[in-house]
């Protein structure tokens, strides 16, 4: 019956099921007689509000088949239509119309034409079915338009809201429209309340772009279909409070309902003054075949084709809510989207299929260029498959990112070239398939990777590693470690060149493992801290690469020394260890020696400098020449094996100067020969006979020895100041040139003064080592 309207349906009659078909005629009420007494007499068709006091603003229909057309297009009326129970012969028509509201509730219609509609209240579609004819309509607003019935700028959708302006709330909740091409049309629709769609179902698309609304978008529980198109068009929206895109939590626990999406959910350039929430949502898109946009046609790398959404330039003032059990089969990007608030993906499952040729188009998540003022949380992610690429984002937060699990083997898994963090960026006790690539990313705070396993690195013909973290910033610790249960892994090696941390890099208890034939386990080069803390869980296995790094304080263990590729330590500098080398430590000394001498696996003698000078600079200058001294004799062996012809001459110069006079590092054994050769040589000339003392006529005798010059006759002859005297140089005691030598004298005189020449330089050396030692610095 029409409550409060004439009408011949019997009051006795049972309630109408509206979706049960046409029913009989008892229930039919004509359109015209529904809206006559709205109709002033000799109006014709143009309705008014007839001035009746004794009428209610509103008209109450239920449990009726409304047949003929309600024609309120163009109506100004200051009433509010309610229809529940009912169901329509033809989709009611209120185009340009004002009216105080509208309700559908339990109804069944063939389409609803609203464009330019101004309702001052709600407009509501409350458990109501929607399903155009599939010839569609003589004006095609409300159904599908085909070959060339097309009119171009006529919408074609079930429920056309075009430019319609609702000072209300649009209600669709628990609607259901069975479109063949497009379920909403609602371009720039304007609403001052919100849009309530709970356990909306579309199928086709729903359109809403440019749409404003003063308070939520609520698509909580609802299901939204049009596999190969847009599931959701909301290019350019501007919601006044949150998107909520979630389950919806009425009834018991089994009853729950989540978000669900067949198609792209497009929000490119969208405005949300609140939060964007797709808990526990399920997003899909078709993932190969025909696009939804000829404009990702295209070759350009940066392009994802099969996305699940995209909402490119998208500003929002909250938080971001991809999480709690989201499932995303096609790529979520957001390129250059700001956020106020947090970016969430905890516990979210992403998938793309792997491509097969180039570009490869299969980033499970793309948000270059975006800006996070608060932290991106990835907590418990799972990523099976596609790659999670994050280029010059900035995060005003931190990155929390424990836990994930992320599969993309053989190419860029997690790409954050360039990345700004105000925070720490925490990717641990992860386990990912694939190269974590950090290139140029600056962090405030720490980058920790304890426990992270990371295996399967992109393969390329030059560089190929786990984990890339050449010229990161890092305002405190970069750490590759040991959480409680796992070890830091890289089956690939790490690359650090030019990296900078402002306290520490640990690498204590990591297992680092380079790929074969790249064989480099970590490339450290150039690399700058204040503490370098390189102490490996086990051997690793590749070279170690530590050209022209810097760090105050390192730390080491035997096994980062036994790596089994050796190690380039040409121009590392270290000013401390961490665990300083005593001054009666010499077994130690010898150890980091032999390490030295092992993992260049060659001669080089920056290493032996750098050790020396740290050595000498925290006052142990004992255990530094003891460095120098190894030095010199692993170079005279490095020359003796380049030299086939000369090879044992120079070891036989080596061991000369080793044994004489330490390489001019041992000054007191160089004291030591020339007190030996002093007294050699006195016994050596007292016992020796000189046989010109037979000739007195021809030379000056001075007792057992003759003079050079007759007028030395008061000469007196001393073998110890004459073997002094050839030992010293320089300084002339009176003795050397004036006695006359000849023979085997002659030539052992001559050995004496070239021995006293070596061995008074050794010693002079020594000595000025020493004053400098004692030097304060200026």
């Amino acid at each position: 019956m029409a409550n409060g309207q004439p009408g011949p349906v019997d009051r006795e009659l049972p309630p109408l099921d509206p979706f049960a078909g046409v029913p009989d005629t008892r229930y039919h009420v004509a359109a015209a007689d529904l809206l006559r007494p709205l109709v002033e007499p000799g109006s014709g068709s143009l309705l008014r509000w007839r001035k009746q006091t004794s009428n209610a603003p509103i008209v109450p229909v239920e449990n009726a088949y409304i047949t003929g057309r309600l024609d309120l297009r163009g109506a100004d009326l200051d009433c509010l239509f309610r229809f529940e129970n009912c169901r329509f012969e033809h989709a009611p028509d209120v185009r340009e119309a004002k009216l105080l509201g509208l309700v559908f509730r339990r109804c069944w219609l063939p389409g609803l034409k609203a464009r330019n509609l101004r309702s001052r209240n709600d407009v509501r579609l409350i458990r109501s079915v929607v399903q155009p004819f599939p010839g569609g309509t003589e004006d095609g607003e409300t159904a599908v338009q085909r070959g060339d019935t097309r009119e171009r700028g006529v919408p074609d959708a079930a429920i056309n809201l075009t430019d319609a302006v609702i000072e209300g709330s649009l209600v669709l909740t628990r609607t259901r429209i069975a479109s063949h091409g497009r379920a909403l049309q609602a371009d720039r629709l304007q609403i001052s309340g919100a849009l309530l769609a709970y356990r909306l179902r579309a199928d086709g698309e729903v359109r809403v772009p440019g749409m404003r609304t003063g308070g939520n978008v609520n698509f909580s529980g609802a299901t939204l279909r049009n596999p190969g198109g847009f599931a959701l068009d909301a290019n350019g929206v501007h919601i006044g409070g949150s998107l909520l895109c979630e389950v919806d939590n009425f009834g018991a626990a089994d009853k729950r309902q989540p978000f669900t999406a067949r198609g792209v959910l497009q929000l490119p350039g969208a405005r949300v003054d609140g939060d964007i929430v797709f808990r526990s949502a399920d997003l899909a898109s078709p993932q190969r075949g025909a696009i939804a946009v000829e404009a990702w046609d295209s070759s350009d790398p940066y392009v994802d084709p099969w996305p699940a959404l995209v909402a490119d330039r998208m500003r929002v003032e909250g938080n971001v809510e991809l999480s709690d059990g989201l499932s995303a089969t096609g790529t979520v990007r957001m390129i250059n989207t700001r956020i106020g608030g947090t970016l969430r993906l905890a516990r979210a499952r992403l998938k793309v299929p792997r491509g097969a040729v180039e570009p490869f188009y299969d980033r499970a998540l793309h948000l270059d260029g975006s800006e996070i003022e608060g932290d991106l949380e990835a907590t418990a992610l799972r990523v099976p498959s596609g790659q999670l690429r994050m280029a010059d984002v900035r995060v005003g937060g931190n990155v929390l990112a424990s836990n994930v699990h992320l599969e993309h083997a053989d190419r860029d898994v997690f790409s954050a070239r360039r990345m700004k963090v105000a925070g720490n960026l925490l990717l641990t006790d992860a386990t990912v398939e694939g190269t974590v690539r950090l290139q140029g990313t600056e962090v405030g705070g720490s980058i920790e990777l304890y426990g992270t396993h990371v295996t399967a690195p992109t393969v390329r013909p030059q560089t190929s590693y786990s984990v890339d973290l050449r010229t990161v910033r890092v305002g405190r610790n970069i750490s590759l470690t040991r959480s409680r249960d796992r070890h830091f892994r890289a089956t690939g090696g790490v690359n650090m060149d030019g990296a900078s941390a402002a306290r520490r890099i640990d690498l204590t208890g990591a297992e680092l493992e380079s790929l074969p034939g790249h064989d480099i386990a970590l490339d450290a080069s150039d690399l700058t801290s204040d503490e370098l803390l390189l102490s490996p869980g086990t051997r690793p296995r590749g070279r170690l690469l530590l050209r022209h790094a810097h760090c105050r304080t390192l730390d080491d263990n035997d096994l980062f020394w036994a790596a089994e590729g050796g190690i380039e330590l040409e121009d590392f500098r270290y000013d401390v260890l961490r665990r300083p080398i005593g001054m009666k430590n010499d077994r130690a000394v010898a150890k980091r020696i032999n390490q030295l001498r092992t993992a260049m696996n060659g001669y080089r003698p920056g290493p032996y400098d750098q050790l020396a000078a740290m050595l000498r600079s925290s006052g142990n200058e004992e255990h530094a020449d003891t460095v120098l001294f190894r030095k010199q004799q692993y170079r005279y062996e490095a020359l003796a094996q380049g030299y086939r012809v000369f090879g044992p001459g120079v070891r036989l110069w080596s061991w000369l100067q080793r044994w004489m006079v330490g390489y001019g590092y041992r000054p007191v054994r160089a004291l030591g020969w020339l007190v030996g050769l002093l007294v050699a040589g006195s016994l050596y000339f007292w016992l020796g006979d000189d046989p010109c003392v037979a000739d007195p006529g021809r030379y000056m005798v001075a007792g057992p020895r003759c003079a050079i010059d007759q007028q030395e006759t008061g000469l007196q002859w001393n073998p110890v100041l004459y073997t002094a005297d050839l030992l010293v140089p320089i300084v002339d005691f009176g003795n050397k040139g004036r006695w006359y030598m000849h023979g085997m004298d002659k030539w052992v005189s001559s050995g004496f003064v070239a021995a006293g020449w070596v061995l008074a330089t050794t010693v002079a050396a020594g000595a000025g080592r020493m004053i400098r030692r004692d030097t304060p610095s200026k």
